[in-house]
């Protein structure tokens, strides 16, 4: 175990970030937030996402939500629209969740303690630090990958385990500007300390790296091997009714994109052609309603478009195929695979909370209808 360094280093350490910090840091829309909701916001939206893609979504999120009781008062498909295209959508809907129980739970206030922001849906041990000291000046620890980085780089460390980030991070946090100091610590891995070609020679903390003195900098921290992402191809149904609107389908809550409209699509069995599972998802949901495909001929003959997205876990191939139906009936839920229905016009799609995917494939789409 990584002993924690004597007080002189530490304090070194902490003058020279905090340093670079005042004259460095980027000007993020969040920065100077002292609302904690605001913090919370941001701290939920950077989780696994890069600062300059947040910072657009931050504004509108704070333009149209600027209060705990704004969000909470807020439906669930409102939330989810303006998180369109940000990602791991489950952490709106628990973000949605946490306004809700602040409101009723907590008069309206954040709480300020770890423990306390803990038990909030989707908020975990990294995140409770993280606004424990940006927004009350609690002196903890908020330990991310970026911050995970530099620490495996400065105390040269081969195998960190997680409780020994935290104890090597909470002994470097100083009681004055906790806050600060965390971010500074991620903003340095995020610019300086790289996971590839850090920019060594301008880092503050270059005289007290123990990687950088023993060479094994780019041995920091140890690469872990990649799990193979299994792929799937996803027959996608593009159903357009004689009125020239499209059914969209909207997924269950729990699971993947819990919550958002999409394209009906199924996955392709094994063995199975994109083109008949499409034809699943719309046996599923119209049953025997006669059909037409775009071209003569009652299945579809060509894809519409063919785009791939790929997720945290699994990569998706979207195959849609565009069919016509002479009315629009109305859809049989009952399989489970989705939760509602509609039929929309081209300017309604724009309202729904559809993914990065789904947006890009009704732009490819609407061009061809």
């Amino acid at each position: 175990m990584t002993s924690i360094p004597a007080s002189e280093t530490l304090q070194q350490i902490q003058r020279r970030l905090l340093d670079w910090y005042d004259g460095h840091r980027r000007p993020l829309p969040w920065r100077d937030a002292l609302d904690p909701y605001r913090v919370l916001v941001s701290e939920v939206m950077l989780q696994q996402t890069r600062a300059e893609t947040v910072a657009p979504y931050y504004e509108r999120w704070t333009a149209r939500f600027p209060t705990v009781e704004a969000l909470a008062e807020s439906d669930q498909e409102e939330v989810l629209g303006l998180w369109s295209g940000l990602g791991y959508y489950s952490r709106a809907r628990n973000l949605h969740r946490t306004a809700m129980i602040v409101r009723d739970r907590h008069d309206g206030w954040i709480p300020d303690s770890v423990e306390a922001l803990r038990e909030l849906p989707g908020i975990g041990e990294y995140t409770a630090g993280a606004v424990a000291s940006i927004a009350f000046g609690r002196c903890e620890p908020a330990v991310d990958g970026n911050a995970r980085r530099v620490l495996s780089r400065l105390f040269d460390l081969e195998a960190p385990t997680p409780g020994e980030f935290r104890r090597l991070a909470g002994a470097l946090v100083p009681g004055d500007r906790p806050g600060d100091f965390n971010q500074a610590l991620m903003e340095l891995g995020a610019r300086v300390c790289r996971p590839r070609s850090p920019d060594c020679e301008s880092c503050p903390l270059r005289t007290s790296c123990l990687s950088r003195v023993r060479g094994t900098v780019d041995l920091r921290p140890a690469r872990r091997r990649r799990k193979r992402i299994p792929n799937y191809a996803i027959g996608t149904a593009v159903i357009v009714s004689a009125t020239d609107r499209t059914l969209l389908v909207r997924r269950p809550v729990n699971g993947l994109l819990g919550g958002m409209w999409e394209y009906p699509g199924l996955e392709t069995d094994h063995g199975e052609d994109p083109i008949d599972a499409a034809g699943r998802a719309v046996r599923e949901l119209l049953g025997n309603v006669p059909l037409k495909s775009w071209l003569d001929g009652g299945e579809p003959s060509y894809e519409l478009a063919e785009i791939g997205h790929t997720f945290s876990h699994r990569r998706h191939r979207y195959h849609a195929f565009g069919f016509r139906t002479g009315s629009e009936p109305v859809p049989d839920l009952s399989s489970g695979s989705w939760t509602e229905a509609r039929w929309c016009s081209t300017g309604a799609l724009a309202e729904l909370p559809l993914s990065a995917a789904q947006r890009k494939l009704a732009k490819i789409v609407g061009v061809r209808c």
